[in-house]
């Protein structure tokens, strides 16, 4: 199983981030082998419109099936939704 989880940094010592689709940052928790990657969310972060959407786009093509976040808006959390993806917020 795959967990994303919004993040201020590329490293799992970085701080959590409250924002899903203007998060600099998913970290991707790999159970199977015990792994993190990560990966830079720049392009959603920065765009004008359909950060929510975008971010969610590249979490389900990370295969993550759960992503950790403070919030998450309306049309992302459809998107989330649509990919089979569950939405766990923390603080």
């Amino acid at each position: 199983m795959k967990i994303a989880v919004t993040s201020r940094g590329p490293n799992a010592s970085d701080p959590f981030d409250q924002r899903f689709g203007r998060a600099p940052y998913f970290l991707v928790y790999d159970t199977a082998s015990d792994s993190w990657s990560a990966f830079d969310n720049t392009e959603n972060k920065e765009a004008q419109s359909g950060a929510g959407i975008g971010a969610a786009t590249k979490v389900a093509e990370t295969g993550a099936t759960t992503v950790i976040t403070g919030h998450v808006g309306p049309k992302a959390e459809r998107a989330l939704q649509a990919a089979g993806i569950k939405i766990v917020l923390s603080t």
